[in-house]
């Protein structure tokens, strides 16, 4: 069984080197995308601190649709260019939201979230969908964490196997 221990968050660079090293080890020999996206969004929520959701929304039928994560029950369907996921989605960049309630069009699916950071899925050039992140403190999430969490995502998309709906 996969054991992991709380890694200290005080030097970021070290952090997020070990916590892709952790989700390398979870998706070693496993390439089942729902598989490997589920432990993925426990694998955050467990790690992070200071975080209230962390998920994936996936392209399906033009827009973004909720798909596995931690936290509590979440809007279901998002537009493309609605929201921070929307938009990330749209854009094919990151977005980091350092208070939510600044940021036009927000979709508050919890009250308490305050900040986001939301990461673009991209394989072969195909938007799969976007993890998103949400914290209940504001101007959590920095250009550091920008950086581990796209290799985070990075590893997701190498690893996994996308069935075609996706491509």
């Amino acid at each position: 069984m996969f054991e992991t221990a709380k890694i200290s968050i005080g030097d970021k660079t070290e952090f997020y080197k070990e916590l892709n090293d952790y989700l390398t080890g979870l998706l070693e020999g496993e390439t089942d995308w729902l598989a490997g996206m589920a432990n993925a969004s426990s694998l955050l929520f467990l790690m992070l601190e200071d975080i209230n959701w962390a998920g994936f929304y996936l392209l399906r039928g033009g827009g973004l649709v909720l798909g596995p994560f931690q936290g509590k029950p979440a809007c279901v369907r998002i537009g493309m260019g609605k929201g921070v996921c929307g938009t990330a989605a749209e854009t094919r960049e990151i977005q980091v939201v350092e208070d939510v309630e600044q940021f036009p069009g927000h979709i508050a699916c919890d009250a308490a979230s305050r900040s986001e950071i939301v990461v673009p899925i991209i394989k072969d050039d195909n938007l799969i969908g976007v993890m998103d992140i949400d914290s209940p403190i504001r101007g959590r999430f920095t250009k550091e964490d920008a950086q581990g969490l796209e290799t985070f995502v990075s590893i997701l998309s190498d690893c996994l196997l996308w069935p075609d709906e996706f491509k």
